[in-house]
């Protein structure tokens, strides 16, 4: 009896190595994984909508090199995180000074302000779908973001954030509800197929590329691993988290490609918006595949109608020096609040301000975001391989070698970017 009890004790000591890791892993995973799925937004999923309506499967090749950019930007930020217990925007003002951290701030205000507006035309426009009139739906959901990160702790809304993250299974479910030639779309995946440098194409590419990795999204996720109290000990967790949501988020990308490549594709069907293609998928996938593309949609405005603006308010105050943090009360941090809701209020407002111009809005959103993603990677990899500040968690040659190329291929995509902006601007003004 005595060996038996022995026996299972052995067992029992074995274990916890494993479970350990286990139970660690499932208190530290959020920041890298609700980080990443923001990314596929209102205009993230209008963005993938557009790559599928207009090119098919032609472009589902780039979501490989843009998943393994996202990957060293998302996991730099992680690490910055853990290793000095500070955000992105409190290392840019310690090491480059406040006049330059300003004007990168203001620039960022402006992009996520933009952002948040088209957030609550996805909420607007996917209720709309459902017979809802965004008179109602937009407040309604304004009030409901602003209680729960005002009124909640961290956790609490950390968890709902997690919960909206296992809603984006609705793409995937559409597009198998689509059928589209799967040997057609694993040989478009993986080889390059039908390469073009024609204005149209490139655009996309780069719009593509845009879309994915945004300048907010390294400030949030950083300053969400510092709110969390992640240290250099449990870091390993956190880059898990990192790479598992970057790649989920992209293959919620891919179906969304492959949804709309097999129908509205397939039959020359134009669409301007992601609310356009969850319209236009009813008679051509069926009802069902429309009504959860239409779902997507809305949860992911909502989902990132509260992100964006919480992203904003981070770095604005981390930059300044201000008291930040889901888990403080309202009387402790008056800025953090104050500033999250004037972007809830006026960025749900403007939507309801009929004739205001969206599409302008989001454009120069867009340019700003344009504008800042450079900078902000110089900034990231100047920082991350400081030794005085990483100690042994600089990046190592290869990394770096990887981090570099990704810096300048995403400067010289952003200029496109913004260069085609203009262009489509001048042309239609």
């Amino acid at each position: 009896m005595e060996e038996k009890a022995a026996t299972l004790t052995a067992r029992h000591l074995a274990r916890p190595g494993r479970w350990r890791q286990v139970v660690l892993f499932l208190g530290v995973i959020g920041p890298g994984i609700i980080t990443a799925n923001v990314d596929n937004d209102a205009g993230g999923i209008t963005t993938y909508s557009l790559a599928g309506a207009q090119f098919g499967t032609r472009l589902l090749w780039t979501l490989i090199p843009i998943t393994i950019a996202l990957v060293v930007v998302q996991e730099m930020a992680a690490r910055m995180g853990a290793v000095t217990g500070k955000g992105l925007a409190d290392l840019i003002r310690e090491n480059f000074g406040v006049k330059l951290t300003f004007y990168l701030m203001l620039a960022l205000l402006a992009s996520n302000y933009g952002n948040t507006v088209s957030e609550f035309a996805g909420v607007a426009a996917s209720m709309e779908l459902f017979g809802v009139p965004k008179w109602i739906s937009v407040p309604v959901v304004a009030v409901a973001i602003w209680l729960l990160v005002v009124r909640g702790t961290y956790r609490l809304v950390e968890r709902v954030f997690l919960v909206a993250c296992v809603f984006y299974f609705v793409y995937p479910v559409s597009a198998f509800l689509a059928h589209p030639n799967w040997a057609s779309v694993l040989r478009d995946t993986v080889v390059p197929a039908r390469v073009s440098f024609d204005s149209g194409y490139v655009a996309m590419l780069v719009g593509l590329v845009g879309t994915t990795i945004a300048p907010w999204m390294q400030f949030y996720l950083q300053s969400s691993v510092v709110e969390k109290g992640i240290r250099k000990d449990r870091y390993w967790v956190t880059r898990w988290d990192v790479v598992v949501g970057c790649i989920v988020t992209d293959v919620v990308a891919f179906f969304i490609i492959v949804a709309c490549a097999a129908t509205l594709f397939a039959h020359g069907v134009a669409i301007e918006s992601a609310a356009d293609a969850a319209r236009s998928l009813e008679p051509l996938a069926g009802k069902y595949a429309s009504q959860l593309f239409a779902f997507g949609l809305l949860n992911a405005s909502m989902f990132s109608a509260a992100i964006l603006p919480l992203s904003t308010v981070y770095y604005v105050c981390e930059a300044f020096g201000w008291e930040a943090g889901v888990d403080k009360k309202f009387g402790e941090a008056r800025a953090f609040y104050g500033i999250y809701t004037a972007m809830i209020v006026l960025g749900s407002a403007v939507v309801l301000w009929p004739g205001f111009p969206l599409i302008r809005v989001m454009f120069w959103s867009q340019v700003a975001n344009g504008i800042a993603l450079p900078l902000v990677l110089v900034f990231m990899l100047l920082l991350v391989n400081r030794q005085e500040l990483m100690g042994d968690q600089v990046n190592g040659r290869a990394f770096n070698a990887v981090a570099w190329v990704t810096t300048v291929v995403m400067i010289l995509l952003t200029l496109l970017l913004v260069a085609n902006g203009f262009g489509l601007k001048l042309g239609t003004g």
